[in-house]
């Protein structure tokens, strides 16, 4: 009988502490959501480690440690959950071990990462890889059985679509190891792979509008009779709608048709080659811009936090987001292109170009001192930015 009773009181010692510790990961992971998508000032934070210390931690060591903890953590809990003997005891200590150290040091490793010091950029990051650790870890915490039976099969393998125990182990694990990667890059890591990230979304768009340059509106070349242009648009407008009306159509051929660009008919009224062969070299122009800035200005950022006066992270985070910003400005840019409308076309590029102008002027300067081989080259592109030819 007292075995009984013992065994009965750790099984609802277990079920207070897996309320409790959801409750917590709930809190935080509202505080780490509210970071990342830059609302902080609506989430509560958690309690603060006091001033004195706080200026001493680096955050991403700290996120790191947690983060490696964490796993480990979750590896033992999740075996606990699986295998026989069922032990109450046993899973409340790892948990209990959770909740006073890892789960709540990841939530105050993202609170210390101050963006005066570390960028508004590397903490947003930092608080949303965090934010994917908790989510995960609270589902782990969710299935962890309060019947004094270890789980089924289904459950932990899966079924039905949902993800079992162990595949849920496995998310986690790829979640912290995103926030221990981190201390690795550091700061200027992180910024160059966001970068360069950004980058290689230009080169894409650049290739794609390279091969609509190259492409000749079929209907010219193959209109023996002599039909204009705008009489081949409403042919085809006109099979489009034929194909509506046929309830055999399937969606995807409906789909492709109204999605596929329409060509530069060969008078070219707009003169819209002439803009896009302007847009080519600029768009161009700008992918060197980004390569500049990765090797010249991020790869040589001052270790962060720096001692010095030189507002480096207002600077960052002043550039980082019109960088963000122009792949999807280049984005409408195409688009209008494909829909053949000069004007927006005009807006899109204007707005794309001023921005690229902007981002060279932001970093003209070197992080100490006057001018550098970036200030001469970014000169240069300044001028090519606006007038290429």
């Amino acid at each position: 009988m007292a075995a009984n009773s013992t065994a009965g009181d750790a099984l609802e010692g277990l079920k207070a502490l897996v309320r409790s510790s959801k409750d917590l990961i709930s809190q935080l992971e509202v505080f780490l959501h509210s970071i990342a998508v830059d609302k902080a000032s609506e989430a509560a934070p958690p309690p603060s480690p006091s001033s004195s210390s706080a200026g001493s931690i680096d955050p991403l060591s700290l996120a790191h440690d947690s983060a490696t903890l964490i796993k480990a953590h979750t590896t033992k809990l999740s075996l606990l959950i699986i295998n026989e003997p069922f032990t109450p005891s046993a899973i409340t200590k790892v948990l209990r071990e959770l909740v006073a150290g890892p789960i709540p040091a990841l939530a105050s490793a993202v609170q210390v990462c101050d963006t005066h010091k570390y960028t508004t950029v590397a903490r947003q990051d930092l608080a949303w890889r965090c934010y994917r650790v908790l989510k995960e870890l609270k589902n782990l915490v969710e299935v962890i059985p309060l019947d004094g039976k270890v789980l089924p099969n289904a459950q932990k393998n899966g079924s039905r679509g949902d993800k079992g125990s162990m595949a849920v182990t496995g998310v986690i694990w790829a979640a912290c190891d995103d926030v221990i990667l981190l201390k690795k890059l550091g700061i200027a890591g992180l910024l160059i792979k966001k970068v360069e990230e950004y980058r290689d979304t230009l080169k894409d768009i650049l290739e794609e509008l390279k091969e609509y340059s190259e492409e000749v509106d079929e209907d010219d070349e193959d209109d023996e009779d002599g039909s204009d242009d705008d009489a081949a648009q409403e042919d085809g407008l006109g099979s489009v709608t034929n194909q509506i009306q046929n309830t055999h159509i399937s969606t995807q051929e409906m789909l492709d048709d109204l999605m596929n660009p329409r060509h530069i008919p060969r008078g070219d009224p707009d003169k819209i080659r002439e803009r896009l062969d302007s847009c080519l070299k600029r768009l161009r122009l700008t992918t060197l811009l980004y390569t500049a800035i990765v090797k010249r200005r991020l790869k040589t950022v001052p270790s962060l936090p720096t001692s010095t006066q030189t507002p480096v992270t207002q600077r960052l985070d002043e550039v980082i987001p019109l960088l963000k910003r122009l792949p999807h400005r280049f984005g409408e840019v195409a688009c209008a292109f494909y829909e053949l409308d000069r004007d927006a076309i005009d807006r899109a590029m204007d707005s794309c170009f001023f921005d690229a102008f902007a981002a060279s002027e932001m970093l003209m300067k070197p992080w100490e001192g006057q001018r550098d081989e970036f200030t001469e080259w970014a000169e240069k592109f300044q001028i090519g930015i606006k007038k290429p030819d």
